[in-house]
């Protein structure tokens, strides 16, 4: 959802500048913009930790296979943390940028861009604060949004691999369990995979930059700060669709829903037959999500016989 809000809001943006060299929204998409970018980083992140965590413990469980399924107010719980403690961390993005303008030596006309310059109206306590921000932003960057969650996940998988590896042989570790969790684990290196490739250049840019800015052009800044831009908007496109290929339920119930929609959701008139046998095939298939397969309800004694 949050890879949908970039491309619906900050993307069009960026377009829009890049044409006509004017900043939609003016001041406040010089500051929305940011913001969100660096939010989203910080929900891949923590995301990528958290299902890290939930791989070691299905992993570490000494009844991996029978767990309860997670109770949807804490699935909640835990992404509300995500959100609120990534917008927390991306608040400083906000007072940081703002609007200038300057003349294009092309054309001769007045071109619009956004600075990182903290306002001078500012507080002095929170422009102290916002230019200590400034400062190790570069470091905080690749530290917290680039080392973190990919020194994470590689940890957690090789954990987690070893302790597979140990108790292959047991009951518990084979069968369509253990195709399950090989799946979710594949589905999240896969995530982490391409989270690091696009976040790698904007590291390195930044890095650069931060040493080399004075012998560099405006143009040339421009420039690789629409490069980090791209890869950006590429890594919220590609996330959605591989997490649809990869995860079969999830884009079974994709389709299905928007089969729904398309239709109109209108009545069933299949036979009865056919809705146990659809019905079936989706708890089978949704059964990758949980540790612990659906279990059929006993079957009823026959009413009248002598027991």
């Amino acid at each position: 959802f949050w890879d949908f809000l970039i491309l619906f809001f900050c993307l069009p943006v960026v377009i829009f500048n890049e044409i006509t060299k004017k900043r939609l929204l003016g001041d406040m998409s010089c500051r929305i913009v940011p913001f969100m970018e660096v939010s989203s980083l910080g929900v891949t992140t923590f995301s990528l930790c958290a299902l890290g965590i939930d791989r070691f413990h299905a992993a570490t469980s000494p009844q991996a296979s029978t767990r309860p399924i997670e109770q949807c107010q804490s699935i909640i719980a835990k992404l509300a943390v995500i959100w609120v403690g990534s917008m927390t961390l991306s608040v400083p993005e906000i007072l940081l940028w703002q609007l200038a303008q300057d003349a294009s030596p092309v054309s001769g006309g007045v071109t619009e861009f956004c600075t990182m310059k903290p306002s001078s109206n500012l507080p002095e306590s929170i422009y102290s604060l916002v230019l200590t921000y400034q400062n190790a932003r570069m470091w905080w960057y690749f530290g917290c949004y680039f080392c973190l969650p990919i020194l994470f996940t590689v940890s957690c998988q090789l954990v987690t691999r070893r302790i597979r590896g140990t108790a292959k042989k047991s009951e518990c570790r084979g069968g369509k369990h253990g195709q399950c969790e090989g799946h979710l684990n594949c589905t999240i290196i896969a995530l982490a995979v391409i989270y690091g490739l696009c976040t790698t250049p904007e590291n390195v840019c930044n890095i650069v930059v931060a040493y080399m800015s004075p012998d560099m052009s405006k143009q040339t800044l421009d420039l690789l700060n629409l490069i980090n831009q791209f890869f950006l908007f590429f890594k919220c496109s590609v996330t959605p669709v591989l997490l649809l290929c990869l995860c079969r339920p999830l884009g079974q119930a994709f389709m299905d829903c928007c089969c729904c929609c398309c239709e109109g959701c209108g009545p069933d008139t299949t036979s009865s037959e056919g809705s146990a046998d659809s019905k079936l095939k989706t708890e089978m298939s949704s059964s990758i999500f949980f540790d612990k397969p659906r279990e059929t309800p006993p079957p009823l004694l026959a009413l009248g016989t002598p027991c």
